[in-house]
């Protein structure tokens, strides 16, 4: 089995925490503690996946640690929300840095306009979103992890013409990852260990319902 290291970033309250669940376990996770860590065993239809998420609030000891991990992260996903104009704004300044520490632009990229159910309170276009995604060269979709929708037709090299949101946004950072680095991918052990973190949604305990495992760290995401 391959391994992955994905990195989600965006600013705080875009969704991140949303999108990961909803990938991870298909649900909607409305109340979020940001400093509980939560390890997770996931596979993907194109191949299998093993996935941990580190979800930890903008603190300085987490910021001292974030070139660290986008340096071992191997795609990027870069949320922003389509009701707030400055996270949409901000992830210039996340993709320089993601540039700067991996010091190559040859960098697996995706950008995400969540919250798209939003619609009375949009003040990002989806064609701002199209052209920014463009200028740096990366795939683009909207998405609304409350419902679990994606409005772009991704599709290509998927199993199916309509494949759900928390595929879609993976599936393709995972195909650019082995595009990219190919060979260089480590393999990883199919060893697991027994201790388990729980995730809240509306009051209730919903982690068994995605064998959670703690691993090693292969997908992060963190507050700007």
């Amino acid at each position: 089995m391959k391994e992955y290291k994905i990195v989600v970033v965006g600013n705080g309250g875009v969704g991140k925490s949303a999108l990961t669940v909803q990938f991870v376990q298909g649900f909607f996770v409305e109340n979020y503690d940001a400093t509980i860590e939560d390890s997770y065993r996931k596979s993907i239809s194109m191949e299998p996946c093993r996935l941990e998420i580190l979800d930890t609030a903008g603190t300085e000891q987490f910021t001292g640690m974030r070139d660290l991990y986008v340096k071992n992260g191997q795609g990027f996903v870069l949320v922003y929300s389509v009701n707030d104009s400055s996270s949409f704004h901000d992830l210039r300044n996340l993709r320089d840095m993601i540039f700067k520490v991996k010091g190559t632009k040859q960098v697996p990229m995706i950008v995400v306009g969540n919250k798209n159910d939003l619609v009375q309170h949009r003040v990002v276009s989806r064609e701002a979103g199209m052209d920014l995604a463009h200028s740096y060269g990366a795939f683009f979709i909207e998405a609304s992890a409350k419902n679990n929708i994606n409005v772009n037709e991704v599709g290509v090299g998927l199993e199916s013409e309509r494949v759900d949101l928390r595929f879609k946004v993976f599936c393709n950072i995972v195909r650019q990852i082995n595009r990219i680095y190919g060979p260089e991918l480590k393999k990883v052990s199919k060893k697991k260990t027994h201790r388990k973190k729980k995730i809240a949604s509306s009051g209730r305990n919903r982690a068994h319902d995605c064998r959670c495992f703690k691993l090693f760290p292969l997908i992060y995401f963190f507050y700007y």
